[in-house]
């Protein structure tokens, strides 16, 4: 099985692949979905809640489809990053103290709850930002199954004391292992010598078509190994890459197979509270 998933932010938090993208964030997604759809694949959209508010118009059409899980992605992305930044150096926790990341989280379940009728019970935070109080605050909110960060040779969900199931990637991500837009050899270069960036994946980053082979060594090592693959595409990130070219390829290995919601992950564990 295989569990597709991604991550939309609202315009407005002006990142460098939206600066480089001639359309929204969202009317990619769009774009992404319909590949998805034709080829009756899941996915499972994890959206910021102040897409909601900003882009309601333009994102509703996505909360109406059976193929389309909405799980939450924070509300502001961590904005304004002094504030952050503050937090990070006086409590050592970048996401906030508990009462800012309860608030949060609460006000985009609550969002997302008044536009679409819908309670989401999955979550990512932005850059997988996981800190102290993550699985106390999600738990306390009625939130299941957080995916953040990642760990390859991971099949399953991970129980936590605070009653909440984590969910890390197994497929090497995008964003920060493909050039693209800002993301230039150069750049990337710089970026991994100022944070150090390592995941089980390693520092490096590729060009899309050797990325997408690595992907799809991915799925069949994980395929070969009973293992579920969870893993994660911004679809602004293959559009930039090459207009979703490169998708089509993986999209051809994902629709001969079983793909599931993050969500449908519990069905095989008491989620109950």
């Amino acid at each position: 099985m295989i569990c597709l998933t991604g991550d939309i932010h609202h315009m407005s938090l002006k990142t460098g692949n939206q600066q480089h993208c001639d359309i929204t964030e969202v009317q990619v997604a769009k774009r992404y979905f319909d590949m998805l759809k034709e080829a009756r694949v899941k996915v499972t959209f994890f959206i910021t809640g102040k897409t909601f508010e900003e882009e309601w118009e333009d994102v509703k059409p996505l909360c109406d489809e059976p193929l389309i899980e909405i799980g939450g992605h924070t509300y502001y992305c961590f904005k304004p990053e002094l504030w952050h930044r503050i937090w990070n150096k006086l409590i050592h926790s970048y996401n906030g103290p508990y009462w800012y990341q309860k608030w949060d989280v609460q006000k985009t379940i609550d969002m997302i709850r008044n536009k679409t009728g819908k309670t989401i019970t999955t979550w990512r935070n932005h850059m997988y930002m996981h800190g102290r109080h993550t699985e106390k605050v999600l738990a306390e909110c009625g939130i299941k199954i957080c995916s953040d960060g990642v760990k390859k040779d991971n099949d399953r969900l991970i129980p936590h004391t605070d009653g909440i199931y984590n969910f890390p990637l197994n497929i090497i991500p995008d964003h920060e292992h493909l050039f693209h837009a800002e993301r230039t050899p150069e750049a990337v270069e710089k970026w991994i010598k100022r944070y150090r960036f390592c995941d089980d994946f390693g520092p490096k980053s590729y060009y899309v078509d050797e990325w997408t082979e690595i992907v799809l060594e991915g799925l069949r090592e994980n395929e070969s190994k009973g293992r579920v693959s969870n893993m994660l595409i911004h679809p602004i990130t293959l559009y930039l890459c090459d207009r979703l070219k490169s998708f089509q390829k993986i999209l051809e290995f994902l629709s001969a197979h079983e793909t599931i919601h993050m969500s449908d992950m519990g069905n095989s564990v008491d989620l109950k509270k």
